[in-house]
């Protein structure tokens, strides 16, 4: 395992939010060149939108989908860490993990900058709404919230669906993460009202913000973009609207990408400012852990 590095003041991030159309070969491509463009400006840590190899299957219900899964390590993680190897970048990818016949996970894979898998997380929190019918695919993650180690830092990896519970962040943050990373792919269903539509995308950047806030880390959403048809005409399709960020420990926007296009985002986070920040506000001295037994409760009735 590579040295955890306190030793890094700052890091350089890039964020990679590209379309996804429906060739394998030609997904990872245009990956791979991103990839390189984001190193190329100095990036040290690359990370991926959610189920990036692929337009987002999950609008449908379909068994044949599952020929998308793979192995972990598998075709993805050799690709990929031949990349990180090359550049020498700590890699954060998403992929559809097969993990045994009728056992899938969607799955965040943390690749090392020799190509080594430093770890992976499988997402925890799977939404089954119109137009993201996860449930039908995934199982729920089971290796807890535990920061995966690299030489770059402790990387608090959630995915997706994850934004929205402050448990997840919460419990990143206590198992010592450094950073809190969300491969994103979110976006508006055809249906729905422009206020609505605004409504959803403002809640969306502020609850990461306020996980930012709330855990005195800094935190990176990749999200991808574009439109992608649902195959089975049931709904309009999904637009997904970008704005990929990296907000600071006080939830201040460092970088944010646009909302309508590709684009490959490469952003200097200061390690050092999330300990001054947690001794200005220190939310985690002041916690009243010993009442919030409420919390591994469903509901309190």
């Amino acid at each position: 395992m590579p040295e955890n590095s306190k030793k890094y003041s700052s890091i350089k991030v890039g964020l990679v939010q590209q379309t996804c159309g429906n060739g394998l070969d030609l997904n990872l491509k245009k990956l791979k060149t991103n990839i390189y463009d984001c190193a190329g400006k100095g990036a040290q840590l690359v990370v991926l939108q959610e189920l990036h190899n692929s337009p987002y299957f999950c609008q449908t219900e379909n068994p044949e989908n599952f020929d998308l899964a793979e192995t972990i390590p598998g075709p993805s993680t050799a690709y990929f860490g031949a990349i990180a190897r090359d550049l020498g970048v700590v890699l954060v990818l998403s992929l559809f993990e097969r993990r045994a016949a009728g056992l899938y996970h969607n799955t965040a894979v943390v690749l090392e900058s020799d190509g080594s898998i430093a770890g992976k997380y499988r997402k925890m929190h799977i939404p089954d709404d119109p137009a993201y019918y996860e449930k039908f695919y995934f199982t729920p993650g089971d290796l807890g919230f535990q920061p995966i180690k690299t030489s770059l830092g402790n990387l608090g990896v959630l995915v997706c669906w994850d934004q929205w519970y402050p448990e997840a962040a919460r419990l990143m943050a206590l198992a010592g993460a450094d950073l809190l990373i969300y491969p994103t792919a979110i976006g508006w269903e055809s249906s729905d009202a422009a206020e609505e539509k605004e409504r959803q995308k403002t809640a969306w950047t502020l609850a990461q913000r306020g996980h930012a806030v709330y855990n005195g880390l800094p935190v990176i959403s990749v999200n991808r973009v574009g439109y992608e048809n649902d195959p089975s005409g049931q709904t309009g399709g999904i637009s997904f609207w970008g704005g990929s960020f990296v907000a600071g420990p006080q939830g201040e926007i460092l970088a944010q990408a646009l909302p309508d296009r590709e684009e490959n985002l490469v952003v200097d986070i200061n390690l050092r400012r999330s300990e001054g920040v947690r001794r200005w506000w220190p939310f985690l001295r002041d916690r009243r852990i010993d009442a919030y037994k409420g919390l591994t409760q469903r509901f309190l009735d």
